[in-house]
């Protein structure tokens, strides 16, 4: 494992002797936008391993992407490599189908504390919830970002993110999209304490959101990267490329259907994704990724 190797990946080509804010979110932001948040690998017929080693290889040697226990782990790694105060947090995340928090601690995140002020650093959520910057842990203060307005609520020693979106203006309407698009304007994404946890607290969830029949993860395989001025992204056979604010507080969405043999070329193409066994694409749940 060679640091040097893993900025390679990122195409990171800054300096990284100053452990600064503005160093910690460029590399944050390189490697948003290099590692694709994606759960192919489940329907590949492949485990996924909570394993630093297994990520490393798979990340940086394969050029492939994971989900948040991939891709928080070995961001952690590389922070850490390089000098930052990093400690791993866990949350759970919101389900719009129930209204309600995930029951069980399933989504990885890092705090980083930084000249006496904490950020959570999140480089595993993908789609449009996904940060651009580090978000600095003040309660009720909107911090605005690309994305859109991301927001902290701290209550009794519980920590809410949420987010607040813009309207979207789909391009080609006969392409079914998100029942959510025009009505909602705030998305709580999760909930989590300042408890440090270790990788290992992880190992259950992980095995947990890639077997169980109802899980997210099982019911759709998905890749989504982030750009310079928006996120793309393919959930079963749905293609789809959000451009960011195009025009005054407008997201500008465009979505095909693709065929089963334009699944291989466009992750190549969109997401330099490479795969070793054959993706079965799957959506078979009625939880919207956008």
């Amino acid at each position: 494992m060679d640091i040097k190797e893993y900025f390679a990946r990122i195409s990171y080509q800054g300096s990284y002797d100053k452990l600064d804010l503005a160093t910690l979110t460029d590399i944050f932001q390189h490697h948003i936008r290099a590692v694709p948040f994606e759960n192919l690998s489940i329907h590949c017929g492949e485990k996924i391993l909570l394993d630093l080693e297994a990520t490393y290889n798979k990340i940086v040697r394969k050029k492939r992407g994971g989900w948040c226990m991939e891709n928080n782990y070995l961001l952690s790694w590389a922070l850490k490599t390089i000098g930052y105060n990093v400690t791993l947090l866990g949350s759970r995340v919101y389900v719009p189908e129930y209204s309600a928090y995930a029951e069980i601690m399933d989504h990885l995140m890092l705090k980083v504390v930084l000249d006496d002020k904490s950020y959570i650093v999140d480089g595993g959520f993908g789609m449009v919830y996904q940060l651009w910057q580090p978000l600095e842990m003040i309660s009720g203060k909107d911090q605005l970002q690309m994305p859109g307005i991301f927001r902290f609520l701290e209550e009794d020693g519980v920590w809410y993110l949420e987010k607040e979106k813009r309207k979207q203006w789909v391009v080609n309407q006969s392409t079914s999209a998100p029942p959510n698009v025009e009505n909602e304007t705030r998305r709580p994404i999760y909930l989590f304490t300042l408890q440090p946890r270790d990788i290992e607290e992880f190992r259950d969830s992980n095995t947990h959101l890639q077997t169980a029949p109802n899980s997210l993860f099982v019911t759709k395989s998905f890749c989504s990267l982030q750009t310079t001025d928006g996120v793309r992204a393919l959930v079963g056979w749905k293609y789809t490329e959000i451009k960011y604010n195009y025009k005054d507080n407008m997201d500008l969405v465009e979505m095909r259907i693709l065929a089963d043999e334009e699944i291989e070329t466009t992750l190549k193409e969109k997401f330099n994704v490479t795969l070793d066994k054959k993706l079965v694409p799957v959506n078979a749940s009625r939880l919207s990724m956008f």
